[in-house]
């Protein structure tokens, strides 16, 4: 398989029900901003010393390659027959899970606390505002995707928020409040 196909080459791309759009299309743009999450969470991976946080990361980027697919899919071609490329119930509730365990070992907050940090801490909460990017431009696409995706990635913003707090944390970095 070639990585160039030269279909693009006139600003046009396939959706997978064969639709062609532009590639400024909003559904693109949507799952465009997904693919850049799933990126800073790569990046935040590779300054990640824990290993139970990088198997949770892990876990999130095959996630966000499902979110990809749903929000390519419009017609729900491949949704049927693709398992792995959907977002269950059970995937929120492991994200509240994940969120609600670390919570407890983080002290409680009484601030805004500024973005920062150890540098995966810091890649971090970048990934935090591209995700909640990716939400803004999820809920305005026409057909809108599923209630579960929806909340999956709101609560995915949630736990990157955790995450970046508990990294720096473990990291002996202090968080710095506004």
């Amino acid at each position: 398989m070639k990585i160039y196909t030269r279909t693009g080459d006139d600003g046009e791309t396939s959706l997978f029900d064969g639709t062609r759009v532009r590639k400024d299309d909003a559904r693109v743009d949507a799952y465009g901003d997904v693919d850049e999450l799933n990126a800073w969470l790569g990046l935040a991976r590779s300054a990640l010393r824990e290993t139970d946080l990088d198997e949770a990361l892990t876990r999130i980027q095959r996630d966000l390659f499902a979110v990809g697919a749903e929000l390519a899919d419009p017609t729900e071609k491949i949704a049927a027959r693709v398992t792995k490329a959907a977002i269950t119930d059970a995937d929120v509730e492991r994200l509240e899970q994940l969120i609600d365990r670390l919570e407890e070992a983080l002290d409680p907050l009484r601030r805004f606390i500024l973005a920062g940090g150890a540098p995966a801490g810091a890649a971090l909460h970048v990934a935090r505002a591209v995700c909640r990017r990716a939400e803004r431009r999820i809920i305005s696409l026409q057909p809108r995707p599923g209630a579960t995706l929806l909340r999956y990635i709101n609560r995915l913003s949630d736990l990157l928020f955790v995450l970046a707090r508990m990294v720096n944390k473990r990291a002996g970095v202090a968080e710095t409040e506004w």
